[in-house]
């Protein structure tokens, strides 16, 4: 006989979870790379793409985004000399699914009808890049060039003789022979795991993934001489010097006399190249604009400081650099980066570049 009340099955108690990172609370925990590309649009796709193509600069001379209507079937091309010569097409494919040969027979018959037309050269490499790769079958088709070529005659009439210009294209005896006469092996596919890891090299990585900045590399010494680009902000703090002393600064030999002045100025030497480094570790590892955008910044909150009426000129650089080194910059990209040294070196990086006087 069935009891009268179903027996009971205790739940499973929950695990304790893991401990918590404020920034998974704050905004989620993060997505990989992988992941995250496929939920990029077709344009978010195409600057992805030509963001990865920079990653190989030392391969390329020029790497241009051509994307758009008007295009014919080239989206971002990598020269391989500035002059006319070979060149590579990046083929950008933004599907939901991995690469299937039905998705490349128009493209495929785009690039033979335009190098027939002499609108342009063959490429010497031409690469399909999707979020998801491509599939089992096309990367297995794109290893046989002779099948591809005979593939793309049979679906001619199907994908591409009404879907490459307004007019019809049918495959007469010429275009025939040139697509006879075509490479086929120059196509291929690049796997997406293989964009995002050289897309890690480049500047612009951090920005589209998050995963923090790399280590900074060590800060750059001054040379022993005072170097050209220095001249502009040297000069201000021999101005700032002589405003202070009340006698005239050529040189660094006339500061000898002047312990804290002679100090001074090998440490700002010291903070200018400081800043320097971090600009370069910006040109590396940012877009453009992120460290004109920090100075900006900083150049704004000094501004009350450098309006402030100073003894002279050395106590307006002394109060300058003192605010610097404690402005908030918690929403740059470059502030957990950015030393001590480097805020005072920005402060001389824009006397430099004549933004700062420190004689009003």
């Amino acid at each position: 006989m069935a009891p009268a009340v179903p027996l009971t099955i205790p739940l499973p108690r929950p695990s304790t979870p893991p401990s918590i990172a404020a920034s998974t609370v704050g905004v989620g925990p993060a997505i990989p790379a992988i992941d995250r590309i496929r939920l990029f649009s077709a344009d978010q796709w195409e600057d992805f793409v030509l963001e990865w193509a920079d990653a190989l600069r030392t391969e390329y001379a020029r790497v241009e985004r051509h994307g758009g209507a008007g295009d014919m079937g080239c989206d971002v091309i990598a020269m391989v000399t500035d002059a006319d010569g070979p060149w590579d097409n990046h083929q950008c494919k933004h599907y939901d699914h991995p690469l299937m040969p039905s998705d490349i027979w128009t493209e495929l018959g785009k690039l033979v009808y335009y190098t027939y037309r002499g609108e342009f050269s063959a490429p010497r490499r031409y690469r399909f890049v999707a979020p998801q790769g491509a599939g089992t079958a096309l990367s297995n088709l794109l290893k046989k060039p002779q099948e591809l070529r005979e593939r793309l005659l049979t679906n001619w009439d199907t994908h591409c003789r009404t879907k490459i210009t307004k007019a019809e294209i049918g495959l007469d005896a010429a275009l025939r022979a040139h697509i006879d006469a075509f490479d086929f092996a120059i196509f291929d596919a690049v796997q997406p795991l293989r964009i995002i890891e050289e897309h890690a090299g480049t500047r612009w990585h951090a920005a589209r993934f998050g995963g923090g900045l790399p280590p900074r590399p060590p800060v750059l010494d001054p040379p022993e001489r005072v170097s050209d680009e220095e001249s502009r902000y040297v000069r201000e703090l021999f101005r700032a010097y002589e405003d202070h002393l009340g006698q005239p600064i050529a040189a660094v030999e006339d500061l000898v006399h002047a312990r804290d002045l002679h100090e001074h100025f090998g440490d700002a030497r010291i903070e200018f190249y400081s800043a320097e480094s971090l600009r370069m570790f910006s040109r590396d590892t940012l877009p453009p604009g992120a460290f004109q955008a920090l100075q900006d910044d900083m150049h704004s909150g000094l501004r009350d400081d450098i309006r402030h009426p100073h003894p002279d000129g050395y106590a307006r650089v002394l109060a300058v650099t003192k605010t610097a080194r404690s402005l908030a910059l918690a929403g740059h990209a470059l502030s957990e980066t950015a030393s001590v040294r480097d805020r005072s070196g920005i402060c001389h990086q824009l006397a430099n570049n004549s933004k700062i006087e420190w004689i009003r």
